[in-house]
């Protein structure tokens, strides 16, 4: 348990929290959104520091990264809990629960993670299968370290994490794999049960353009939810105008989960008329998740087509880079290699 760094106190012993755009306002005894964070005695807490629910070493293309050290491994980390309440979560045994799960955890220190990371050979440290801002304080402690150790960092997140949160960690992580999950009040409403969604957007834009954040975004496409045009047509504009044409744009096939179990898998029709209306927008590089041995996990050059990186599963090549250019025309396609350090 940790005394929590952003929040407010407030008359009657409540507290505000400011880590996630639900801005919880907290009367003593009671739990935040994501049952995370509690009031003690006027005292805002982080219950979950440093406890774990999953760790494991997972290529970086697995979060999915595409576009940021390619074919390297990542020492990832997840806790419990999460401030959405997706429906059809992929990962609800860990993120669908409350403080009982603590009991029994393990933990791992920041310390003991980043020296984890580096024994394992991985070039970095992710904060993933939950959502990384409800052990905030933990993922900040940490990152600082990895950065220091010449490791690189990534948040594998919703993006509902504050501009204030988000400037706090900002100068010590790389990466900031986010999803976009609809592009309308009722899609967010009804997936997730959350109404003020844009705030994500700027997030996002801000993680991109103040600080330098290498940015891909995901999209689970899931049929009657947010496979229609206008959504998809949202999405693929918003990454272009907001985030840049060069930006990664993953769309992942929907399986049946949680609460979800009564809807069928996407068909991947509504996966290849997705990726046709981001290539119409504008987005140079889509790819398609959850379907293995699909032809668009390789990544090549907008400009003449060369192959730039082969993937076969989580089998990663790279072929026609030079740093972050095509190799044969010189097109820059956003790719990050070379040295972790310069992160």
């Amino acid at each position: 348990m940790r005394e929590a760094l952003l929040y407010e106190k407030l008359s009657s012993s409540r507290v505000k929290c400011n880590v996630c755009q639900w801005r919880c306002e907290i009367s003593p005894g009671k739990y935040g959104v994501c049952r995370m964070r509690q009031n003690i005695e006027g005292v805002l807490y982080c219950l979950n520091y440093s406890i774990v629910s999953s760790a494991a070493v997972d290529p970086i293309e697995k979060k999915p990264l595409f576009h940021f050290y390619p074919g390297t491994s990542v020492y990832s980390l997840g806790t419990w809990g999460c401030n959405f309440h997706c429906t059809g979560c992929q990962n609800w045994q860990i993120a669908c629960t409350d403080v009982s799960s603590l009991e029994g955890s393990r933990t791992i220190t920041p310390e003991q993670a980043v020296d984890s990371a580096l024994r394992s050979g991985s070039a970095g440290i992710a904060w993933t299968y939950n959502e990384p801002a409800v052990w905030f304080e933990y993922t900040l402690d940490s990152a600082r370290l990895a950065k220091e150790k010449g490791l690189y960092t990534v948040y594998v997140t919703n993006g509902y994490i504050t501009e204030e949160a988000l400037d706090m960690i900002g100068p010590y992580l790389g990466a900031y794999r986010v999803d976009i999950k609809g592009f309308s009040d009722r899609l967010y409403k009804e997936l997730a049960r959350v109404t003020q969604w844009r705030g994500i957007l700027d997030v996002a834009k801000r993680a991109r353009h103040k600080w330098n954040m290498h940015v891909e975004v995901v999209t689970n496409i899931t049929p009657a939810m947010n496979d229609d045009d206008e959504q998809l047509e949202g999405i693929a504009r918003w990454i272009r105008d907001s985030l840049g044409e060069l930006t990664p744009w993953h769309i992942t096939r929907f399986y049946p989960q949680h609460k979800m179990e009564h809807i069928p898998p996407t068909p991947l029709s509504s996966l290849e008329h997705a990726y046709d209306i981001g290539m119409k927008a504008g987005l140079r590089f889509i790819y398609m998740g959850n379907v293995p041995g699909n032809s668009h996990e390789n990544t090549e050059c907008y400009s003449c087509g060369s192959l730039l990186i082969s993937r076969i599963g989580y089998n990663t090549k790279i072929i026609g880079l030079d740093k972050s250019r095509c190799r044969k025309c010189g097109a820059e396609v956003n790719v990050r290699v070379g040295e972790v350090c310069d992160v």
